[in-house]
Parts: C-alpha cells; structure tokens; sequence
C-alpha cells in the first residue's frame, strides 16, 4: 500500500530486522463500481415491489434480496489481492487463498491471471485481464511509448503498487504490471523465515449460506 506521497508506507519491524511495510493491495475499481450500481438497481427495484407489489409479490421480493445481493457482493466488492511481506493472501467470491511466499510456484497473466501455488491452480479474479488495455499498450508500443513509459519511470519508479486500475506505463496491460510485481515479490521474499507453510484454502461461507437460505425461501415464496 502507498501513502498520500506515492511512497510505500512504512510499518513496526519484521521478525528479521527489516523495514516492515504495509500490505500492497489490489482490487478491480470498475468491479467495484458495477457492484454498487448493481446494487443501488436491486434496492430501488426490490423496495418498490415491496412497498407496492401486490399478493406474493413483496414476498418474493424479500426473499430475492439475498439471493441476489449475495452474489453480486461476492464477484465485485469481495475479490481483493492483498501481497504482505510474507504470504499472497488471494479473495475471491468464494474463496480465500492464502498462499506463503515459498509455496507460490508463479504467477502467470493469459486470458486470466492465475496463481500456481502448493500444486495448485487458481484464478485470481481481483485482478481481470482486459485484451482491449492489452491492444492499446500494443499501438502505445508501436507509437514509441516505451520512450515515454522510461521518461515516466523516472517519476513513477517507486510506486510499483497501482491499487487502481490505471498505470504510469502505457506500454503494458495493469493486469500484467500486477502479475510481475507480485511474481518479483514471491521470489523475493520466498527465503524469509516467515513466508513458510502450506497454502490454506477457506470458503466464505458468510457469502455462501446467506445465498443458500434465500434461495430455498425464494422457491417457496413462488411455490405456496
């Protein structure tokens, strides 16, 4: 994470001596934005039915609350990447992957960023590759914008953590930015006696049961 200044924040110390510093984090800002659209929609929408909805309506309406909500929280406010000094925590809608450094294996960007850690595959969705980004850093690098991107690195060379969805380098996609600062920091940081341990996959059942009930009492709202 960066402060105000665009310099790292730093923290209390590590473990081994070191500067310990913030988490960096990263998220999909129009994920974000969807999402809350998406929601402000659902609740003017359910609100009506509610208050003016006749028969079962306002109960159906009620019971597609979570049903809905739920899920679109989990695919746009609830991914987030959060990169420590020793371990690459990874939130996705239904899962959290907490990956110690030492067991990451790589990060890769295709059509979607991906962690290979433990053995393990898994899609990163906090972090979306965007073909449309990658073909206008494509024509950037045709039109000498890698001239420019070193001009720029003069000035952005210390803020490797673009939490929003934008970048000081025109020639490469932020997806793939990301996905280099987060395989610089496993190898870095892969032999730290803290980034050690298996990688623990957990559901977030806060998400998943809520949508669960309210889809069975949404089914017997439309059924009685």
């Amino acid at each position: 994470m960066t402060d105000s200044d665009g310099k790292p924040h730093r923290g209390s110390a590590a473990p081994d001596g070191e500067p310990a510093y913030a988490d960096r984090v990263y998220r999909s800002v129009p994920g974000v934005i969807s999402g809350v659209l998406l929601l402000a929609v659902a609740a003017w929408l359910i609100g009506d039915a509610v208050l003016n909805g006749t028969g079962k309506t306002p109960y159906v309406a009620l019971a597609s609350v979570p049903v809905f909500a739920f899920p679109v929280i989990a695919y746009t406010l609830r991914p987030e990447v959060r990169a420590g000094s020793s371990r690459l925590v990874v939130r996705n809608p239904w899962r959290t992957i907490t990956a110690p450094w030492a067991a990451v294996d790589t990060l890769r960007a295709g059509y979607s960023v991906e962690l290979l850690a433990g053995g393990k595959k898994y899609q990163v969705w906090a972090v979306p590759v965007s073909l449309r980004q990658r073909k206008r850093a494509t024509r950037a690098q045709e039109r000498g914008g890698a001239e420019h991107a070193s001009r720029m690195g003069m000035v952005f060379g210390r803020q490797s953590n673009p939490v929003v969805q934008g970048s000081a380098d025109p020639t490469r996609a932020w997806s793939d930015q990301v996905t280099t600062v987060l395989q610089e920091m496993a190898e870095r940081n892969a032999a730290r006696p803290d980034a050690a341990g298996p990688v623990v996959v957990s559901w977030c059942w806060w998400v998943i049961a809520p949508t669960l009930v309210g889809l069975a009492a949404l089914v017997t709202a439309i059924a009685v």
